[in-house]
């Protein structure tokens, strides 16, 4: 019973079975997530009110807030993925971990960005080193510290131990991020939705918020999917299920079709 219990961790740690899971997840994702962004987008531009300080200048904030949330989840869940791949040498967290690394480096960017072109009309400055503003920048120094280090080896699997490493003892910076506000009073404002407590923002304005929050994170698991299939597929070259996936062969109908557990 207990071996039931844990088959289906087992069947994680296999290359063919995640590639065909990432296959048929992928599509629904991606569709979904594009649905949320088009519904939120048109209701965060045209029927959320404006900010009765900063006029329609708040609404970049459905693109700001999203992709910093989204820029701490994907280091927390890569810093997790190199756990388990340091713990139990499962060489798919690994490649969980590298396929997620450039998504979450670009949202982090994004995050930056958008703080900036949203900080200067409203602080007046592109930037200040702001406890917020800075571990934020870190985050992406750690995102770019990880590729690089990931890479800099022509053995994968020192590359991966190394980076990994670097993505579990960076992840302290993430709870630094979230608090960074309550724990020192900077330019940057206070939490205003991950907080306890009632959010200090309109429902009018939260709504689409929380909608465009979902499709952010649907719309990177969609990116994430399509990365992982194509990581697997460079690490696992030699192997004979990516052989007869090129050419054709019965091992390549398991792994597309779904009907055996490989």
């Amino acid at each position: 019973m207990a071996k039931q219990n844990w088959r289906w961790f087992h069947k994680l740690g296999s290359p063919p079975h995640v590639f065909r899971i990432a296959g048929a997840m992928a599509p629904w994702l991606g569709g979904l997530g594009l649905a949320a962004l088009a519904v939120a987008t048109v209701w965060g531009l045209a029927f959320a009110p404006p900010d009765y300080e900063q006029g329609d200048g708040f609404r970049i904030i459905y693109v700001h807030v999203p992709s910093a949330w989204l820029s701490l989840f994907v280091y927390t869940m890569m810093a997790v993925a190199c756990a388990v791949g340091l713990i139990w040498r499962m060489k798919v967290a690994f490649a969980v971990a590298v396929a997620a690394a450039p998504l979450g480096a670009a949202f982090t960017f994004l995050s930056l960005a958008t703080g900036s072109l949203w900080g200067q009309p409203m602080w007046g400055t592109w930037w200040t080193w702001d406890p917020r503003l800075t571990s934020q920048l870190i985050l992406l120094f750690l995102y770019l510290g990880f590729i690089a280090l990931n890479r800099a080896f022509q053995d994968q699997r020192s590359g991966d131990r190394a980076s990994g490493l670097l993505a579990v003892v960076g992840v302290i910076n993430v709870p630094i991020i979230h608090f960074s506000v309550d724990w020192w009073h900077s330019l940057h404002q206070p939490a205003t939705i991950a907080k306890f407590g009632a959010p200090s923002i309109d429902t009018a304005m939260l709504i689409p918020l929380l909608i465009m929050a979902v499709g952010f994170k649907l719309y990177f698991f969609w990116l994430l999917l399509l990365q992982l299939r194509s990581e697997l597929l460079l690490r696992e070259k030699r192997a004979s299920w990516v052989a007869d996936l090129v050419s054709g062969g019965p091992s390549s109908r398991a792994v597309q079709g779904g009907k055996i557990d490989v």
